[in-house]
């Protein structure tokens, strides 16, 4: 994972003077102009990156929340109420670069860990007894302590991981920059979607928040989603770590990089990141002038869904309980449950919390099931030996977060029945700028969830969950998918797993 010798190509398809020139203009929207960008989002076509720029600028209470009914509506009107749950596994926290904002940078002092290929399938093992089934694979940057042959290895060991009933269906890849060469390495080993977030795309900004390493180049870090398409990677994720610079310049950054994407290989984004700025070792939030308060946080998520309304808009566990309930109503789709980001965090907090109720064991201690209610300290880490990458604010239990959405009226979702039938990259999309991936989505998510409540759930959890089940069943359209999905649910009763369309 090391960038060529060869001179990086440079990347212009963020046009700093445009965006700057739209955030100019765009700086007093009327309430009649942003009534009229909202209906035609509600079309779920997409807007302009000027239509953009007004809905970023709106400022009353009332417009606020006509963007996020309208948000709320396109989500729905594409992928239904369903809320895909994964979780991220950090199996490295060597790194080469400095950037200014992580607990892993160059300049902090402690002990670098990498996971053994045995310590990779415990962990594994405790994110399967939760009842995860798909994962992100993070690390750090570096070619000697994490050569891609060494990614390869944990791919693989993951997807060969079973506990039980459990395996992992779908690994998503997030590490650095690299070659077409290492990104071909990545599609053979049957990677899902290559996530990595440009942070800010703002130049000036990144280049000051990026003073070392290979990661230190911001056109050689752009040209990472090019060179993996180029390389055969079918989806793609991207994102921003909101609070760098002026968020609304990171919103139209990232809407540009989607149209660059789109024109170029026919296909956008899979997913789009809302990731904000956490404190981490040796990194306060003091010295970061572009923080921005939870109403814009929300605006942006609102945004982003009726701009590129068949993406999918994942929400990490950065933000508190509470809050993050709020966010994912007005146009999230995907959201990480039960996450620890430290290396080894999850053998380390069950041997602390001590989960000997369950016959399931690790090195040194046993794996939790899901409703042990195990806590994370400061992001997953009580030691020297488990310093995570950022802190952490939602620290529910994937069956506690799982219990809410049932509740809230969702149907969470473990499918990855798209990524095993071949329906990736613009043959998903086909399927989604039309809507009519709600048709497979909705009885998929009705599967998996049931699964999960018969191998995982708590007992409440259970019954919270088998009542939204009856009420998802009603809101498929098709009386012949409908009679289908009653018939697999009963197969999974009997025991059959792993059942989709």
């Amino acid at each position: 994972m090391a960038q060529p010798k060869t001179q990086t190509e440079k990347c212009d398809f963020i046009p700093d003077a445009t965006i700057m020139r739209i955030l100019s203009d765009t700086k007093e929207p009327d309430s009649q102009n942003i009534r009229d960008i909202v209906d035609k989002a509600k079309e779920a076509k997409g807007l302009s990156p000027y239509e953009v720029g007004k809905l970023l600028n709106v400022r009353s209470d009332n417009n606020l929340e006509m963007l996020y009914d309208a948000a709320r509506e396109v989500k729905e009107k594409i992928y239904g109420k369903r809320i895909v749950l994964f979780a991220p596994l950090y199996f490295s926290s060597f790194c080469v670069n400095n950037c200014v904002y992580c607990g892993y940078r160059r300049d902090n002092k402690f002990p670098r860990q990498k996971l053994s290929l045995e310590e990779v399938t415990e962990e594994v093992k405790v994110l399967e007894s939760m009842g995860h089934k798909r994962l992100a694979l993070e690390c750090g940057e570096d070619p000697v302590n994490c050569p891609i042959e060494y990614v390869e290895e944990v791919i693989q060991a993951v997807y060969d991981t079973k506990l039980a009933r459990g395996s992992i269906r779908r690994v998503n890849v997030n590490i650095a920059a690299t070659t077409v060469e290492d990104y071909r390495r990545l599609k053979a080993a049957n990677i899902g979607t290559y996530v990595l977030f440009q942070e800010t795309y703002h130049r000036p900004t990144y280049e000051a928040m990026h003073p070392y390493g290979p990661k230190s180049s911001y056109d050689w870090h752009l040209g990472a989603m090019d060179r993996a398409m180029e390389a055969g990677i079918d989806d793609v994720g991207i994102g921003a770590l909101l609070g760098l610079y002026d968020y609304r310049y990171e919103v139209l950054g990232l809407i540009y990089h989607a149209l660059h994407l789109e024109e170029k290989f026919g296909v956008g984004p899979h997913t789009i990141s809302v990731p904000r700025l956490r404190p981490a070792r040796g990194v306060t939030l003091e010295t970061f002038p572009y923080l921005m308060e939870d109403r814009d946080f929300m605006k942006i998520v609102a945004i982003l869904r009726l701009a590129v309304p068949y993406t999918g808009i994942i929400l990490s566990t950065r933000e508190r309980p509470g809050f993050r309930d709020e966010v994912i109503k007005v146009g999230v789709s995907q959201i990480s449950a039960g996450s620890r980001t430290g290396v080894g965090a999850y053998r380390h907090e069950c041997r602390r919390d001590g989960c000997s109720n369950t016959h399931i064991q690790v090195s040194g201690g046993a794996v939790p099931r899901a409703e042990s209610g195990a806590k994370a300290h400061a992001g997953g880490a009580d030691n020297e030996d488990e310093i995570p990458q950022f802190a952490v604010d939602d620290n529910r239990t994937p069956d506690e977060i799982i219990a809410g959405l049932a509740k809230s009226g969702y149907i969470p979702s473990y499918c990855t029945a798209c990524y095993r039938q071949g329906r990736t990259g613009d043959r998903f999309m086909e399927f989604a700028k039309t809507g009519e991936i709600q048709d497979l989505c909705q009885p998929n998510a009705i599967l998996t969830f049931k699964e999960y409540l018969i191998d995982y759930a708590s007992p409440d959890t259970r019954r919270v969950g088998e009542e939204a089940i009856r009420a998802h069943l009603r809101m498929i359209p098709s009386e012949k998918v409908r009679r289908e999905t009653e018939k697999r649910l009963a197969r999974l009763e009997q025991g059959e797993r792993d059942l989709y369309f």
